[in-house]
């Protein structure tokens, strides 16, 4: 796909951005905005060229969700959790669902968080038993939050193993899964269109073919795979928001006077300060989503602390950066016209998703003190 950075442009400057203030105020689904991106080939844009995807890899991905971001975080966020699921249904995933993906017609996400171990992923408590003549296999879950699982066709699930060793196994599970019961809708601060709603497996059957990797394995397949592509994105997430913030408030102190000083407010020396602030933050944040996409394309000696950082960093920047913005355009930013305060809200999501700020913080303390990732 030579020209899919001029189709994203299209599709974000059509539709996604004009969309975007009706998807946060009813908190709706973005459909047409996510159909548009599958029909420029940019949901198919990470799946492998020879199943007629785009073949594009994380730094593209990162580029999509990073702009999507910058115009609306529900839709870069269903996204976000598209691209990260893909990678791991690329590297074991059935040959059709590949190609319904590469084509743009088939939404994936990730089913990791569950009600009995929330934010700590790596800590399944979902059942996997065999049913019949193992042909098939019953899931019983608890998921907690499932990006679009009102809208996607399949997501990619974890469990306990189903009869080896190890603390987890993957699935690909199809969403009209006779046994899944998807509740209600999602009503909540920020990301309001993302659809992110509990879903629950009561004897939901499977083939045992729908298994991603090995048995047992699922929790090799997360860290080498899924985490990877989940945190490197979740920083360009940030990031996107971070530089329509910044730049909304320096078109805002530009065009705003002071009439009794006869000045404009970014002639004043706190605002340009606070400015400043915002902007060396995003620029630091950038550049370490950019540093760990590089550490890991070329498998470099520490690609995997930088992966471990990015999120966190990009997170908490973000949420200095749509505060200062709150700050710096004072009332006007409490108003729906400028989307700052949409911006803060969202910004809002990437500290608390799984795998936490908190929890990253004891992943990289664990690195950086030669610990072992998981354990005492």
């Amino acid at each position: 796909m030579p020209d899919w950075k001029d189709a994203l442009e299209r599709v974000i400057n059509d539709v996604v951005a004009p969309d975007a203030e009706r998807v946060d105020a009813e908190g709706s689904f973005p459909l047409a905005g996510i159909e548009a991106l599958g029909d420029a080939g940019l949901l198919g844009l990470t799946s492998s060229a020879a199943h007629g995807g785009g073949g594009g890899d994380l730094a593209a991905a990162a580029h999509v969700v990073e702009r999507l971001a910058a115009s609306c975080g529900s839709t870069a966020m269903i996204v976000m959790m598209h691209y990260t699921a893909t990678a791991a249904i690329m590297a074991h995933g059935r040959r059709e669902v590949r190609r319904a993906i590469a084509s743009g017609g088939h939404l994936s996400t990730l089913a990791f968080s569950e009600a009995g171990s929330r934010s700590h992923f790596w800590a399944s408590q979902s059942s996997a038993t065999p049913s019949g003549d193992g042909a098939e296999v019953r899931l019983d879950a608890k998921k907690s939050w499932v990006t679009a699982a009102n809208h996607a066709q399949s997501y990619v699930w974890s469990s306990l193993p189903l009869a080896a060793e190890g603390p987890m196994t993957l699935w690909l599970v199809p969403a009209d899964t006779p046994g899944l019961h998807r509740s209600g809708g999602f009503d909540g601060m920020g990301l309001r269109g993302n659809d992110s709603v509990p879903v629950t497996a009561e004897g939901a059957k499977v083939a045992a073919t729908a298994m991603l990797g090995a048995d047992g394995g699922g929790l090799d397949l997360a860290l080498m795979v899924v985490l990877p592509w989940f945190l490197v994105l979740s920083g360009a997430f940030s990031s996107g928001i971070m530089e329509a913030v910044t730049a909304e408030a320096a078109r805002h102190l530009g065009a705003t006077r002071l009439e009794h000083l006869d000045q404009t407010l970014i002639q004043q020396p706190m605002a340009r300060a606070d400015l400043a602030r915002m902007r060396l933050a995003t620029d630091t944040a950038r550049t370490l989503v950019g540093d760990t996409i590089a550490a890991v394309a070329s498998s470099r000696e520490d690609a995997m602390l930088r992966v471990l950082e990015v999120k966190a960093v990009a997170a908490e920047a973000a949420l200095q950066v749509t505060d200062l913005a709150m700050k710096v355009c004072g009332g006007s930013a409490f108003r729906k016209e400028l989307g700052i305060e949409r911006r803060f809200r969202d910004s809002r999501a990437a500290r608390v998703m799984a795998p936490t700020t908190d929890a990253l913080l004891d992943f990289v303390g664990r690195v950086v003190g030669g610990l072992p990732l998981l354990g005492p």
